[in-house]
């Protein structure tokens, strides 16, 4: 007992404290905004009556927590093996959506289990992906483009079977983390933008010529010209951020959750600037940069590559995927489906961001002497 007592003072004597509760203030802060965004506080004009959403999201919330607590507490040679273990699991999940995945609104990218109701695979590669790409990217080999060759072979069938679904903003998330890993761990700049002008190439004639990727092209359209109609939920986001000014509507006066599907899901920070207004947008946003910048900081301090390098990755992932749901809010950029880390509601995306949060606090643990 008293072994156990002395861990756990270890862990709290060891965390970094102030990560920790810009973690769980993001958490308990998304928590609020369900509360008063989609029950019963917001929802007489809906005719709910419910907190469903609240309670389902407190559960997650609890859930997430665990994760991150548990994930902080591992030994980090343990946490990067058990990283392997659980991507490849995550990976098969991901294999088994084209086959017995749930399809909604013309997307398969959901699993139903029992303990996790519509549960999307890739969001739990995600921070496992980013552990097992760093653990390549710091291999010693001679040949010195092998490791890039290998990450290539990893990432290659996780983009081809996200474009099968289809999922245009998680293909372009992973990407961009793939591509943010290769250049900060030491490539040839002249070699990184010629592979980077050769992939742009790639992707940009099967958007243009390719059947299967018209999706693509559609929403590329709908958001290069309004006229097309087909961006009705990315009009009404952003006329719910004017609507809300600078000091919002008020608790319960928005009315985007009764107009866009899933608004307290893709268009978290428009249902906020609606009722709260953009002055608290923004101080959201400044609480992600002291967050990152928290992290960098402690990149600097660190001697072990991989350790810089899982930490850079878990920084761009937050980062980047907060400037695609908030470019998509604001109309900076296509519609993609994107949830806003921490706060967006969603047991899938709650329980990754945890995860990446969990290894975060591991990874940034005061060393013991």
């Amino acid at each position: 007992m008293n072994k156990y007592y002395d861990s756990i003072y270890d862990w709290w004597k060891n965390i970094d404290k102030i990560l920790l509760f810009l973690i769980l203030g993001l958490f308990l802060l998304g928590l609020f905004f369900s509360l008063v965004s989609t029950s019963l506080i917001a929802s007489d004009k809906l005719d709910t009556k419910s907190y469903y959403f609240f309670f389902k999201h407190s559960v997650y919330i609890i859930l997430a927590i665990v994760i991150l607590i548990m994930f902080s507490f591992l030994n980090q040679r343990i946490l990067t093996k058990f990283s392997l273990i659980l991507f490849l699991i995550a990976f098969l999940s991901l294999m088994l959506v084209p086959f017995v995945g749930i399809e909604v609104k013309g997307s398969k990218r959901w699993l139903d289990l029992i303990f996790l109701p519509r549960f999307q695979p890739v969001e739990i590669i995600k921070p496992f992906f980013i552990v097992t790409l760093s653990l390549m990217l710091t291999i010693q080999n001679r040949r010195l483009y092998f490791k890039y060759f290998l990450s290539t072979l990893l990432i290659f069938p996780i983009l081809m079977l996200l474009v099968y679904q289809p999922d245009i903003g998680q293909t372009l998330l992973i990407s961009m983390v793939w591509l943010a890993l290769i250049f900060v761990s030491g490539i040839n700049i002249f070699v990184f933008f010629m592979f980077f002008f050769l992939v742009g190439s790639v992707v940009s004639y099967l958007v243009m010529f390719v059947s299967k990727f018209e999706y693509i092209k559609i929403r590329l359209l709908a958001f290069l010209d309004s006229n097309t109609g087909n961006n009705y939920q990315a009009e009404k986001a952003s006329d719910a951020i004017i609507n809300g000014g600078f000091f919002g509507k008020g608790i319960g006066e928005g009315t985007l959750n009764s107009r866009v599907p899933e608004a307290h899901t893709d268009y978290i920070v428009s249902v906020i600037a609606e009722e709260f207004g953009a002055i608290i947008v923004i101080a959201i946003l400044l609480l992600y940069l002291i967050f990152s910048y928290k992290i960098i900081q402690k990149i600097k301090i660190l001697n072990e590559d991989l350790l810089k390098l899982i930490l850079i990755g878990c920084v761009s992932l937050i980062l980047l995927q907060t400037f695609i749901h908030v470019g998509v809010n604001i109309r900076l950029l296509p519609t993609t489906g994107m949830t806003l880390p921490f706060l967006s509601y969603g047991g899938s995306s709650i329980v990754s961001t945890a995860i990446v949060s969990g290894i975060i606090l591991n990874l940034t643990k005061r060393k013991i002497d």
